[in-house]
């Protein structure tokens, strides 16, 4: 498909509302969000109303979409966009992680909690969910809308990037959008990253 053809194929990613409970570091831990209309609304304002909804099957996901889209139900979930599993550091206090000293961007991204995964290994589960949100938006020429975690949003950003130690220190809001230009292979080009409500 000619570039000139698929103008409006794209990813739009969506990171979940505010967890409702602060200060400590949520993964896989399935606590609910903090929905506020008034943030709802200034984000459904940006968004095309023509669009596919993939979303994580996290809670906190689920009731962002649905606060999103009330009138639709035909959501797709992937298991592959949960977010980081942090194993052991799962539910704790900020303040209580380890300190694990200086690191790299890229000894950062290889780290791996004790039980749990690293970055990469998210960006490696993620990937091939990208690359079919990417080839339905080409095919449908409208944007898929991936409703997410910043750990996802950040590994869709070093993978488009072609470098994964580098997209963990891309701040991602809740509540915020990226968007990234899409071609056969998956995400090619970044257009804009952490839009959040104004």
């Amino acid at each position: 498909m000619p570039a000139a053809d698929a103008q409006n194929a794209m990813l739009i990613l969506i990171r979940h509302a505010p967890i409702a409970t602060t200060g400590h570091l949520f993964g896989r831990t399935d606590v609910p969000a903090r929905v506020d209309p008034a943030d709802i609304e200034r984000v459904r304002a940006r968004l095309s109303g023509d669009v596919d909804v993939v979303r994580s099957p996290a809670l906190r996901c689920r009731q962002t979409t649905e606060a999103l889209w009330p009138e639709r139900s035909d959501f797709s979930e992937d298991d592959r966009l949960w977010e980081q599993n942090f194993g052991d550091h799962e539910a704790i206090s900020i303040l209580d992680l380890p300190d694990l000293g200086p690191m790299h961007s890229d000894a950062l991204a290889a780290y791996t909690p004790p039980n749990g995964e690293s970055f990469e290994a998210v960006c490696a589960r993620a990937w091939p969910a990208l690359q079919e949100a990417s080839e339905r938006a080409l095919k449908l020429n409208r944007p898929v809308a991936l409703v997410v975690h910043a750990g996802i949003v950040r590994a869709a950003i070093g993978l488009t990037l072609g470098q994964m130690g580098v997209a963990m220190s891309f701040e991602v809001a809740p509540l915020s959008v990226t968007r990234l230009r899409v071609g056969p292979d998956g995400p090619v080009s970044v257009m804009n990253v952490n839009e959040t409500p104004q």
